[in-house]
């Protein structure tokens, strides 16, 4: 690898002149050696910042083709690159850009079988994938591998980011024990996107690794940040390491206990098919006075912006912790924001023994729109 030289004009004479990054964390943008998974809405302006920068080492991972659907938000590709794998369009794209660099190319898909060994040697890996099974694989290889994993995702209007398994941070299986119950979260081509929003969240992820290499300001370790793009409101969700955790939980073995996604997915996929439980249905069994259990599993802060009235709030962190104080003959409603994360709770509770789980469709952003606006939306 040619490391790109402090002597290349005036291209990173920007970053030089700020006293946090100056020549010497310069340096160690231009040494470090980072792995982005996803070369689409995420990975485009992580990639073309990234080169921008000068760090010396990119290598980007997807499996995928150039189409030309993804040409409203990957503005790494172009129209005439269209059915071209999407690693050999980025990397054409970011040498162009700054020929100082090396990219190396990987059109393959990560899973549990190989993420360990494709992140073997990144000092910080970028999650810019679209799949659950992606996440975990990544997350864990990067908990057991002590990497900085930097975390996105993008739905509608709606994104997040955070930067997990640093020193004691938590990692991605610590805010989502479990992947969601098929069917509940709908994919990007379902959803939609809009298009400027994987631009806002993927440069807030090349800021993360910007940081990280140079050593320098305070990064989202710790911290969930919520974008919402239809309001342009920022919010941020305390984050901590869950001590259970099967992937960096502190008890002895915790690493070796790794989860197989693809099992449990399969697993969700045999329970009850009418789970979920409408904002509707839920005010109406509600108003009848039916003896429900309602459990906001979002974090403190989250709950403090609003919350349903009589709901017991129980951190989808704390759930495994305190599971022996929940009735499993209760009939239970679980929620969340938007119903991942609480569809994840169901699907374990559901496992370990409760017979009678629903989770709240659309989460608590849903049950303010058609049942109670007075609570409030983030």
């Amino acid at each position: 690898m040619t490391t790109p030289s402090l002597e290349d004009g005036d291209r990173y004479a920007r970053h030089i002149a700020l006293p946090q990054v100056g020549a010497e964390g310069q340096r160690r943008i231009a040494s470090g050696r980072v792995l982005v998974v996803g070369a689409g809405g995420l990975g485009s302006p992580v990639l073309l910042y990234l080169a921008a920068a000068g760090v010396g080492s990119i290598t980007v991972i997807d499996d995928d083709t150039v189409s030309i659907s993804n040409l409203q938000r990957q503005v790494v590709h172009d129209t005439a690159r269209a059915g071209d794998p999407k690693v050999e369009s980025a990397r054409a794209r970011m040498v162009a850009l700054n020929p100082g660099i090396a990219v190396t190319a990987v059109a393959k898909r990560i899973d549990s079988t190989n993420a360990a060994s494709l992140v073997s040697g990144a000092d910080v890996v970028v999650d810019g994938s679209d799949s659950f099974e992606t996440r975990f694989a990544l997350s864990d290889a990067c908990a057991a591998a002590r990497i900085p994993y930097v975390y996105g995702s993008v739905q509608g209007f709606e994104g997040q980011a955070s930067l997990l398994c640093d020193a004691d941070a938590p990692c991605y299986r610590c805010l989502f024990p479990e992947p969601p119950p098929p069917g509940t979260v709908p994919a990007c081509r379902e959803a939609g996107v809009l298009g400027t929003l994987p631009g806002i969240v993927g440069t807030i992820q090349a800021t993360e690794v910007l940081k990280v290499l140079a050593g320098i300001g305070e990064t989202l370790r710790g911290r969930l940040l919520l974008i919402d793009g239809l309001h342009m409101r920022f919010h941020e969700v305390a984050l901590r390491r869950n001590p259970d955790c099967r992937a960096c939980g502190r008890a002895a073995g915790a690493r070796e206990r790794t989860m197989d996604v693809t099992a449990a997915t399969r697993e969700d996929a045999t329970m009850d098919a009418h789970a979920d439980m409408s904002p509707a249905e839920l005010r109406q069994r509600l108003d009848a006075g039916d003896s429900l259990v309602v459990i906001d599993v979002r974090e403190p802060a989250e709950w403090e912006i609003g919350h349903i009235e009589g709901a017991r709030h129980l951190p989808m962190g704390r759930v495994q912790a305190e599971v022996a104080s929940l009735d499993p003959t209760a009939e239970m409603v679980v929620y969340c924001h938007h119903g991942s994360r609480s569809g994840s709770v169901a699907g374990w509770l559901r496992r370990s023994g409760f017979t009678n789980v629903h989770n709240l469709a659309g989460g608590i952003d849903r049950w303010s729109v058609e049942v109670d606006p007075a609570v409030a939306r983030y």
